[in-house]
């Protein structure tokens, strides 16, 4: 098997910068561990918030703590250091190869759409944002790695994208689209669902977005590791 993993994300329109923050880090046990933040309001008072808690995550996940205790951890260390008057959403997504388990751990009341055997299931587990007090719990998941294995997180942009116009994006049809047209290319999924989420904003995001798509696939003879980043270069 291989896993391929796909990153679109854009800010809200008339913002100076993202408050969504995505970091990647190899696990000291094998795999690879993604953390999705989405710090409160948007701008750099949002960018603030998610990259605190997004480098406490990273930072323990890298030391070999397991992701739920590196999750309580990260809600534990904004809430001391904004008094509890700040939040986040916060999702790490993890591909260990110790355990050959996909793990989801969620702080995140926004659903994550899981797709296998061409089924589509919300994981919708009620789930708390973090910061808000001490011994935050977040909602763990861990299935078996398996080819046509996909997992979409996204923060809530994407799912209020359209509002403003009262036509809310369906995320879980845009998604059933993609798995009918086939075949699994998580790149062009997360590009796919980030495109129709600013289209029905009229090209003005109303709020930050960020979609990940994570796939595992058939393995192939090739055993080289690839990244390819784009990133405009703004002043």
């Amino acid at each position: 098997m291989e896993a391929c993993i796909g990153v679109a994300k854009t800010r809200k329109y008339a913002s100076s910068e993202s408050g969504d923050t995505v970091e990647m880090i190899e696990r000291p046990g094998g795999g690879l561990s993604f953390v999705i933040v989405d710090g409160q309001r948007s701008g750099k008072s949002a960018k603030a918030i998610s990259n605190l808690v997004a480098r406490k995550a990273i930072s323990l996940l890298a030391d070999g703590v397991r992701d739920g205790a590196a999750a309580r951890a990260a809600s534990d260390y904004l809430f001391t250091h904004r008094s509890g008057k700040v939040l986040a959403t916060l999702n790490i997504l993890s591909i260990d190869l110790a355990s050959q388990t996909l793990v989801l751990t969620r702080n995140n009341p926004v659903p994550v759409l899981l797709v296998r055997e061409h089924q589509i299931e919300a994981l919708a587990e009620p789930a708390e944002v973090v910061g808000t007090r001490r011994g935050i719990r977040p909602a763990i998941l861990e299935i078996p790695l398996a080819p046509g294995l996909v997992i979409l997180v996204h923060t809530d942009g994407l799912t209020h994208a359209g509002d403003r116009r009262g036509t809310p994006m369906d995320v879980q049809q845009c998604v059933r689209e993609l798995v009918d047209e086939g075949p699994i290319e998580a790149g062009r999924w997360a590009d796919s669902l980030l495109q129709h989420a600013v289209e029905l904003d009229e090209g003005r995001p109303a709020d930050d977005i960020t979609v990940l798509v994570a796939a595992i696939l058939p393995g192939v003879s090739d055993t080289t590791r690839r990244m390819i980043v784009r990133m405009p270069l703004e002043g």
